[in-house]
């Protein structure tokens, strides 16, 4: 589709006063490039933009006119303000008619999966776009992806998807388009048997009887290596002696 633009240029080096108070006035700045000519910085109507790019689709070619000539021109790309989503400046390609170029196309599923609809699938989009190359002429504004016949666990790949005529797609013919899988089921875990009631992440606490030392350990074990002799075994030991005087 073709469709017409008028646009003026602008002179300076776009400071950012000038700038903010064109966009708050509603002005797009841009600039058109390409081809064989110089860049030129130029501004447009957000209105118009917006109501050209959503009748001819984001690869409209724009006949842009300027008080300097006109150029043939494809929206090549436009940035928005992230908070706002206002637009706030425009790049605008310059082409040729007689020569191809290459574009991303936005992909269109038509029709009900029935693996969606009686199989309880969920269906997945893996490419939302095509890359083609093409003459802007026969650039569609999108590529229809028909899922009518798409079962449980089946998929449409880029080789499958019926191609315009003039239009050379760029992706790789076994990629995944869109496929109907299966829901995910979350497994849930039975809690041990005796930890019913307990927290999330806590263990039974294992308590060592006996007194401890400084350094953790039951002072029964360290009984076990170099402990002294109770009072009582002190006696026996001096009447032994006594006898054998």
């Amino acid at each position: 589709m073709e469709l017409n633009l008028e646009a003026t240029v602008r002179e300076g080096k776009g400071r950012k006063g000038d700038l903010t108070k064109l966009r708050v006035d509603r002005m797009i700045p841009g600039v058109v490039y390409g081809g064989k000519k110089d860049p030129v910085k130029v501004v447009v109507n957000e209105k118009e933009l917006m109501k050209l790019t959503k009748t001819g689709g984001a690869n409209a070619i724009i006949h842009l006119k300027t008080g300097k000539g006109d150029d043939t021109v494809i929206l090549k790309e436009l940035q928005r303000h992230v908070v706002t989503n206002q637009p706030i400046h425009a790049d605008f390609q310059r082409i040729s008619m007689t020569t191809k170029i290459e574009v991303k196309v936005p992909l269109h599923v038509v029709g009900e999966a029935p693996g969606v609809k009686t199989g309880g699938g969920i269906l997945e989009h893996v490419l939302r776009e095509f890359k083609i190359k093409a003459l802007p002429a026969k650039i569609p504004q999108k590529i229809d992806i028909d899922v009518s016949n798409l079962q449980l666990n089946m998929s449409i790949h880029v080789k499958d998807v019926v191609i315009p005529e003039g239009v050379e797609v760029l992706d790789a013919a076994d990629h995944i388009v869109v496929n109907v899988v299966q829901p995910t089921v979350e497994e849930v875990v039975a809690p041990a048997p005796g930890t019913e009631g307990a927290a999330p992440g806590t263990e039974p606490e294992v308590i060592a009887k006996g007194k401890k030392d400084e350094e953790g350990a039951p002072a029964a074990e360290k009984g076990k290596e170099g402990a002294k002799p109770a009072a009582g075994a002190k006696g026996d030991e001096k009447k032994a002696e006594a006898k054998k005087t």
